[in-house]
C-alpha cells in the first residue's frame, strides 16, 4: 500500500510532526510505503515565525508544489491530508482534484472556524461550508477530540477520534525523589502564535511569586516578561524539548473558551505529563478529558482558581510526585504512539481498501 501525506508542514510544524510523521516509522514497519509532501517546508514556517507572516512568493511556491503533488496521486492507493489540501481556495476545486482518490481528512484545530467565524462576511458567505464539503466526500475524518468529530458528524461523514500522541521513547519521567530542586519551575511550551494564551496567567503569576520563590519557563517563545516573575525563556528544538520540560516541576496549558480553542487537542498537557509533571490548565475542550482534576493536575478558569492549584503543586512535593506519577500513566494507556499506532494503521488500510 502506498499513502502519500499531504501535510501542511515539515518536522518544525508541531502539528504535523506529532499527527503524521511521528507514524512514519509504524507505517513503514507494517508494510505502507509513506511519501510526505508538506505544503509549506521549514524555511518557509521559520519565515514566518520571524515576520508573522508568509511572503507572497514563498505562497506561490508552496500552492504550485502542492498542485504539482495532487497531479501524481494516482500513483497512490491513498491521499492522508493535514486539514485541507489547498487552503482558501475554492471547495469544488479541491474537491475536483481528489475526486477520484480516496482520502483520509486529519483534523487537530477547528480550521473550520477560520472560515465560518471570520469577519470578512465576503468570506463567510463563499467559504463559510468549505470544510463540510470535503469532509462529507472523504473516505474518513479523523479528529483529535469531540468536538471535532462532531462537526464532522453533522454532514455525514465517517469519523474516528484520535488524540494527538508522544512517543514513550522520547519522554522519560521525572524522578521527583532523586531530584535536588534548587528552584521550582512552571513551564510553558508553546510558539510564538500561541504566547498570547500564557498572558492570560500574568495577574496569577505575579500573585504566586509574593508566596513562592519560582521560575517560570517559556519554551518556543524568544521574548515574554512579566514585571515582579523570574522568566527564562528557552528556544524549542525537538532534540531539547522533553529534556527542558523534564527539568521542571509543574505544566500550565492557560486557554481562552471559544470556539476555536475548544477544538485544540490538548498537546502540551500529553508532554508535561509524559515527563511525569502534574498539570494545570484551563478547563476548555478536551483538557477537562485529558485532566482529572485532583489526580493528574488541576483545571483552573479564575484568577483564584489558577493561584490556589500552583500554589498547592508548588507547595507540596509528594503531591507534585502522586499526581505526577498519575498523568503518566495516563499517557502511557491513551496518549502514546505505542499504544495507538495499530489502530490507525488499521484505520488507514480500511478507507484505502474502502471498507
Amino acid at each position: 500500500m502506498k499513502i502519500l501525506l499531504l501535510t501542511r508542514y515539515g518536522q518544525l510544524g508541531a502539528s504535523s510532526r506529532m499527527r503524521f510523521l511521528l507514524y512514519v516509522p509504524s507505517l513503514e514497519g507494517a508494510g505502507i510505503e509513506c511519501s510526505v509532501a508538506p505544503l509549506f517546508d521549514d524555511n518557509q514556517l521559520a519565515e514566518r515565525y520571524r515576520k508573522k507572516r508568509y511572503g507572497f512568493s514563498s505562497l506561490v511556491q508552496s500552492y504550485v508544489r502542492r498542485l504539482l503533488m495532487l497531479f501524481k496521486k494516482r500513483y497512490f492507493d491513498l491521499v492522508w491530508i493535514e486539514k485541507e489540501a489547498l487552503p482558501w481556495l475554492p471547495a469544488w476545486f479541491e474537491r475536483w482534484f481528489l475526486s477520484d482518490v480516496p482520502y483520509v481528512l486529519d483534523y487537530d484545530d477547528a480550521i473550520f472556524h477560520n472560515y465560518d467565524l471570520h469577519s470578512s462576511p465576503v468570506v463567510r458567505h463563499f467559504f463559510s461550508n468549505r470544510i463540510d464539503h470535503l469532509m462529507a466526500d472523504a473516505r474518513l475524518v479523523v479528529a483529535g477530540n469531540s468536538y471535532l468529530a462532531q462537526r464532522a458528524r453533522e454532514v455525514g461523514a465517517k469519523v474516528e477520534i484520535v488524540p494527538t500522541l508522544i512517543d514513550l521513547d522520547r519522554y522519560s519521567a521525572k524522578n521527583i525523589s532523586s531530584d535536588e530542586v534548587d528552584l521550582l519551575k512552571i513551564v510553558w511550551v508553546g510558539s510564538p502564535s500561541t504566547i498570547r494564551y500564557l498572558k492570560l496567567l500574568y495577574k496569577p503569576l505575579v500573585e504566586l511569586s509574593r508566596q513562592f520563590v519560582f521560575k517560570l519557563r517559556v519554551i518556543g517563545a524568544d521574548t515574554f516578561a512579566i514585571e515582579g516573575v523570574n522568566v527564562e525563556c528557552v528556544p524549542w528544538s525537538e532534540a531539547t524539548e522533553a529534556a527542558s520540560i523534564r527539568e521542571c516541576d509543574v505544566g500550565v496549558m492557560p486557554l481562552l473558551d471559544s470556539p476555536w480553542e475548544r477544538g485544540k487537542c490538548g498537546y502540551k498537557l500529553i508532554q508535561y505529563m509524559a515527563c511525569g509533571l502534574p498539570v494545570v490548565a484551563s478547563p476548555v475542550g478536551v483538557n477537562s478529558e485529558i485532566v482529572n482534576n485532583g489526580q493528574n493536575g488541576y483545571l483552573a478558569d479564575t484568577d483564584g482558581a489558577w493561584v490556589d492549584a500552583l500554589g498547592a503543586l508548588l507547595g507540596d512535593a509528594v503531591l507534585r510526585q502522586q499526581m505526577g506519577a498519575a498523568g503518566r500513566k495516563r499517557v502511557e494507556d491513551d496518549y502514546c504512539i505505542q499504544q495507538v499506532a495499530p489502530r490507525m494503521i488499521g484505520l488507514l488500510r480500511a478507507a484505502g481498501e474502502g471498507c
